[in-house]
């Protein structure tokens, strides 16, 4: 079965709400066409419709990389870090999303609950600073709390329980020029359980948690960092680590690959001085250099398909005015994709129906 006849039956077993269907389906149009984007980022969708929150991620996450300026990856990333606790991160695709949408009022509504539940999260951090005596009694044989009343049968039991789970604990990160914030998803870990140490290129991350499996991350790094200049937090939820950059690239992973390039961010001023260029505040003139060329290529690129229309539209409304904004939006809202209209008059004061191409019907669809 061909890719498009795979999607094609994938949506429409999202739309009858089969969900898993829907992720089978898209499972094997990636096998036939593994550098899809769209397909990813759809079956990310459909995998926050059944709970597979962490598989979401996974799948955002190869959307991202293979189209990063693809609006509904970042979208469908937040929203299932958000269904995980992962606040922080959530926030981290959702303002990456504003920016790609023009001030969408989904991603600012989104950012917002990411604040509120931060300052909880933080709240909470303090709370526990500061245990209150009155809940925590000793027993004669050391045992406190609720434990000591269950006896010896019931710590065993216990104990028994803690060595068969093993610590699986879910990392993520993000880079900029300057550092790359990693994030080790462990909830409930005290401090004192938590040992990092940095290295010129390496990061060593354990985290001891008794009757189980001491957890160990130590990658070699992309990257040379600066040991004394990074940094860690252990927060209710999670350990977030920051690493300080040796030079100014991005990261195209957490771990060294040979195969893998880091993306210089001055490539010609770094030829020059033989070291990366840092934005400095006395000297902006290659900055905007740069910025020139990037437009210009931008303006020179071309497109097919899909990403010249996508281009064309996004041209027309950063060039347009208030009302022809309106306009767009509430057209193509209302006729769920199908209609564009730059006249508010026309459209501002009535409900803009449907306009499917001939032979096709509109449907509703869930997101």
């Amino acid at each position: 079965m061909a890719t498009a006849e795979l999607e094609k039956k994938a949506k429409e077993a999202f739309v009858d709400d089969d969900f898993e269907m829907a992720v089978d389906l898209y499972t094997q149009a990636l096998d036939l066409e593994p550098k899809n984007a769209d397909l990813y980022a759809d079956r990310a969708q459909a995998n926050i419709k059944i709970g597979s929150f962490t598989e979401a991620v996974s799948d955002a996450n190869s959307a991202i990389e293979l189209d990063p300026s693809m609006v509904k990856a970042y979208l469908r990333k937040g929203t299932a870090c958000l269904k995980l606790e992962e606040y922080q991160t959530a926030k981290v695709a959702f303002t990456a999303g504003l920016a790609l949408a023009n001030g969408d009022s989904r991603f600012l509504k989104l950012i917002k609950e990411c604040d509120e539940r931060i300052a909880e999260e933080a709240n909470d951090v303090t709370k526990k600073a500061v245990p209150n005596a009155s809940q925590t009694t000793t027993s004669p044989s050391g045992v406190t709390g609720e434990s000591a009343k269950g006896g010896t049968n019931d710590l065993s039991c216990q104990s028994q329980e803690l060595v068969q789970k093993k610590p699986k604990f879910r990392h993520d990160y993000y880079n900029t020029s300057a550092e790359l914030v990693l994030s080790i998803f462990a909830k409930g870990i005290p401090r004192e359980n938590v040992h990092v140490d940095f290295g010129e290129q390496i990061l060593s991350v354990s985290i001891d948690i008794p009757g189980e499996e001491t957890y160990y991350l130590q990658p070699r790094l992309f990257g040379k960092i600066i040991p004394e200049k990074c940094k860690y937090s252990v927060l209710s939820t999670k350990i977030e680590i920051h690493l300080s950059k040796a030079e100014a690239i991005a990261w195209p992973s957490l771990e060294y690959s040979k195969d893998k390039v880091p993306q210089m961010i001055n490539a010609q001023s770094a030829v020059k001085t033989g070291r990366p260029s840092y934005p400095s505040s006395k000297n902006k003139v290659g900055w905007d250099v740069l910025e020139a060329e990037i437009k210009k290529e931008e303006k020179d690129e071309k497109l097919e398909g899909d990403a010249a229309l996508n281009k064309l539209f996004r041209d027309i409304y950063q060039g347009a005015d208030e009302d022809m904004r309106r306009a767009m939006c509430k057209s193509f809202v209302e006729s769920n994709g199908t209609v564009l209209s730059t006249n508010w008059k026309d459209v501002g004061s009535k409900k803009v129906e449907g306009s499917p191409p001939d032979g096709m019907e509109v449907k509703k669809w869930e997101y």
